[in-house]
């Protein structure tokens, strides 16, 4: 724990100007990011004695080691800043908004030559127009079915598109006239995009001009005795009202305006979004979040709309945004949002009317998820502190384990063997920081040597990024591991334990490679899985911790992710050297030109029978590779278990994923 007056700048040091700053800790991570009309007063208010600050203010900054600045010209910009920083770093102490569940979107591909109306989740993708978001993929699917009868857009995948292309015949919604087929020609590519737009159109909430549109061609086709199309038009107006329905009016004057409701209490908060578009209710979402940082109402709406809109442009930044409280820097954030959507945006507390009686059912919804989640995760974060104390008291360790690195090794009886390397900080796993190992020095089933590799391998990384920011240098004679393969620097923050999954040999194997790389503030233990014992270095017997102990349950989870993650990149790499089969044999075939002819013609079997001339349509084949691949083919007799000798089709492996052979868990126990 550091003593904030020990990197406290000198007076004056800091510039009376706007600006972002960083807090970093003793492994130069940051921890916190911020922004200031003021550098120098805002830092100031750190550097207080620590009993006066906020418990969470204290706790960070003396879990930092130091601190720095960036000056910019304005507040906007330090706007901009702020959130390209937290995106980028993911400080532990900044507030950060999870979704309580994935939301789905209705999405419409402009960017393709045909668009597709799909159900889509995730981040968005540039090109895309986006709708909603939903509370449920049911919900999107009953409004396309409805809306398909007027817009047959295309909603089949790309593989069902090219199929019918190729057999000239269009799938079922091209008979029932759900789909227009573009796939095979009843329309051009102008038309069908044609199509799209409107279809946008009327989702983004212009409804009235289009369905005046379908009454008048309606009259007209009455009067003009042309009662079948008249009917037609008469059931496609009201499949769209049926649409329509679906989004009940909130606001009369059809605003286009976003509503955003706090509920929180001294821990934790919860945000409810509601998208209005055309006054009616196109989508609605939610975020909960951990209080890590002293913030109020004001700053939880600032950190929303950063959330919300920091990935948004154009039309998806509404005209205005409703909050329960504004912001300490609204004339900058009105700006920035001005700047998104390319026009005023009007960013406002409701007083009343209306829009304040949606706030209040907006705000309700914040409430009733804050108690859902708080249900949920009430012993939860009770039961992971715990956890960790039990795991710090029974093996002896100064403080609780916050970050806990695991290895295991994985080989399909001695070949392609490969490591994994998973991440838990304070008891959740960290998927992004997970990492995977080839272990090629060595040829073998042995799990003790690869253990010391892959620690070894892994801690190098670690001095390596020391090295280059200076806080490590070698001794005279050392390797100074200077080697730079562009490796990300996430390898630059240490775990406080390293377990392994193994006993007493990988638990020794793998703290003698942080013994000759010098590394000694690591503790480290194994998990062996026969009687779930916990292994230390240099000792005879292990300690046992009750089948009951929550430090237990959180080791097996642990050791249980690095299994599964080790045992699908070692299926990954068998399934691939399988697939190509007889090609291994070809002279002059690399791994490129393998997986590129097995994309290009489906299988080995079908490879067989190409011609010279249509192996040499693959990229990267000549015609003098394509004659001696066709002649290995030929003269090629399919052998071993993973090949019909009848076909030549390969077999695939089908050992389950549960079978226990110790080969395919590569513990060698």
């Amino acid at each position: 724990m550091a003593d904030p007056s020990s990197y406290r700048p000198k007076p004056g040091q800091i510039p009376d100007s706007p600006g972002v700053y960083r807090f970093r800790d003793e492994h130069r991570r940051v921890i916190y990011v911020g922004k200031a009309k003021s550098l120098r007063q805002r830092l100031a208010n750190y550097f207080q004695d620590v009993a006066s600050l906020h418990p969470r203010t204290a706790t960070m900054v003396t879990t930092a080691a130091s601190v720095e600045w960036t000056v910019v010209s304005t507040e906007v910009e330090a706007l901009q800043l702020e959130y390209s920083w937290i995106k980028e770093y993911d400080p532990r102490f900044n507030v950060k908004y999870r979704d309580d569940k994935s939301y789905p979107s209705l999405a419409v591909t402009m960017n393709e030559q045909y668009p597709r109306v799909q159900v889509m989740r995730g981040p968005k993708k540039k090109g895309v127009r986006y709708f909603g978001p939903y509370g449920h993929a049911w919900a999107i699917r009953e409004t396309v079915d409805l809306m398909l009868r007027v817009f047959p857009v295309r909603t089949c995948s790309a593989g069902v598109f090219k199929r019918s292309a190729q057999i000239g015949r269009p799938c079922l919604l091209g008979y029932i006239g759900k789909c227009s087929a573009p796939c095979v020609g009843r329309v051009t590519p102008e038309e069908h995009r044609e199509l799209a737009e409107d279809f946008c159109d009327f989702m983004a909430g212009r409804t009235g001009t289009y369905l005046s549109r379908l009454e008048q061609r309606m009259h007209e086709a009455a009067e003009e005795m042309e009662y079948e199309k008249a009917a037609r038009l008469r059931d496609d107006i009201g499949a769209l009202r049926r649409a329509m329905e679906k989004n009940a009016v909130v606001l009369a004057d059809a605003t286009d305006a976003d509503l955003i409701a706090v509920a929180e209490d001294e821990l934790e908060a919860a945000v409810q979004i509601f998208h209005v578009r055309g006054g009616r209710v196109r989508g609605q979402r939610g975020w909960v979040t951990d209080k890590v940082e002293a913030v109020d109402t004001a700053g939880l709406v600032e950190h929303a709309l950063q959330q919300l809109y920091g990935e948004e442009k154009g039309e998806a930044v509404p005209k205005e945004v409703l909050v329960p409280a504004l912001p300490e820097d609204t004339p900058a954030l009105s700006q920035w949002l001005a700047e998104r959507r390319g026009a005023q945006v009007s960013l406002r507390v409701p007083q009343r009317g209306d829009k304040k009686s949606l706030m209040e059912t907006v705000h309700r919804n914040a409430q009733q998820s804050l108690a859902l989640h708080k249900t949920k995760r009430a012993s939860d974060l009770t039961t992971r502190s715990r956890a960790l104390e039990e795991i710090a008291e029974a093996l002896e360790l100064d403080s609780a384990p916050l970050r806990i690195e695991c290895f295991d090794i994985s080989h399909l009886q001695g070949d392609d063997v490969v490591a994994s390397m998973v991440v838990f900080e304070d008891g959740l796993a960290r998927k992004s920081e997970y990492r995977r190992f080839q272990i090629k020095s060595f040829e073998g089933q042995d799990d003790v040597r690869s253990m010391h590799e892959v620690v070894s391998r892994r801690f190098r990384r670690y001095l390596q990024e020391k090295l280059k920011t200076g806080e490590w240098s070698p001794e005279e004679g050392e390797d100074p591991l200077a080697e730079d393969d562009g490796r990300p620097k996430r390898f630059a923050y240490p775990p406080q334990l390293v377990v392994v999954d193994g006993g007493q040999p990988q638990v020794a194997a793998a703290k003698r490679a942080l013994e000759e790389l010098g590394v000694d503030d690591v503790a480290v233990c194994g998990l062996a899985k026969r009687l779930e014992e916990v292994w230390l270095p240099g000792e005879d017997d292990p300690v046992v911790l009750p089948r009951t102990s929550e430090g237990l349950y959180l080791l097996q989870r642990v050791r249980d992710e690095a299994h599964r993650f080790a045992i699908q990149y070692q299926r990954s790499k068998r399934g691939k050297r399988l697939k190509s089969g007889p090609l291994d044999e070809v002279p002059g075939l690399g791994e490129s030109r393998k997986q590129a002819l097995l994309k290009h013609f489906g299988s080995v079997k079908k490879l067989r029978q190409a011609t010279i001339d249509q192996i040499c349509e693959v990229p990267g084949i000549g015609r003098k590779t394509a004659e001696t691949l066709a002649a290995a083919l030929a003269g090629a007799v399919p052998a071993g278990p993973a090949v019909n000798t009848a076909t030549g089709e390969i077999i695939e492996d089908e050992t389950p994923a549960h079978a226990g052979t110790s080969f395919e868990r590569g513990t060698g126990q």
